[in-house]
């Protein structure tokens, strides 16, 4: 085998291990255990004075329910249940993949605990986050969010950008953030990202 064959022949695999690498990084929790779509997590503000994990918060009408956080940081809120839109029979959750976030309690709304983006706020003009399946308002794929990595290892921010559900689509993608407003901490896109990390229950 001649040196050169051998050197594009490593190179090769280097490459490919690489590529392999970067694009099936799986999601971590705080104890460092891979995130499995099967489990119960909360999702936590990674830095305190953000407020507590996130939760059902009542907006001006009592249904659909918004999608917010504690007010206090060490209140856990309610664990939520990953389910990504490729059934590829890994238990394991990966970044930048398209999947379902979904609250694991009932509410008071005979509708679905699943997040999705919901219409802009009237205060802010901010896409807020709500409870319930997508009823068209973005074209049936407001359900689908993304974990995406930060600079930190362990710490994410949340994007609503479904590319994997809809390769062909173009999207107004936006990064999950917080709204306060009268008291609340609410969840939405279109302002400042928020970073998060996921405590397995």
């Amino acid at each position: 085998m001649s040196t050169r064959f051998l050197t594009v022949f490593i190179l090769a695999h280097v490459w490919l291990l690489m590529a392999t690498t970067s694009i099936a990084q799986v999601v971590i929790d705080t104890s460092g255990d891979a995130v499995e779509d099967d489990e119960e997590y909360f999702i936590r503000p990674a830095i305190t004075g953000n407020g507590g994990g996130s939760t059902l918060i009542t907006g001006n009408a009592p249904c659909p329910l918004q999608v917010g956080l504690v007010n206090t940081d060490l209140a856990l809120g309610f664990p939520v249940v990953f389910t990504p839109f490729a059934d590829d029979d890994e238990d394991d959750v990966f970044l930048d993949r398209d999947l379902r976030v979904t609250f694991a309690t009932v509410s008071t709304c005979a509708q679905s605990t699943s997040w999705r983006v919901g219409e802009k706020d009237a205060t802010s003009g901010r896409r807020l986050i709500i409870t319930g399946r997508d009823d068209s308002t973005v074209g049936s794929y407001g359900n689908f969010f993304r974990i995406v990595p930060t600079q930190s290892r362990g710490i994410y921010n949340i994007q609503w950008c479904p590319a994997e559900v809809c390769p062909s689509c173009k999207f107004e993608c936006g990064t999950v953030g917080v709204i306060r407003e009268n008291g609340k901490i609410l969840l939405a896109l279109d302002g400042g990202a928020l970073p998060v990390v996921f405590q397995k229950e």
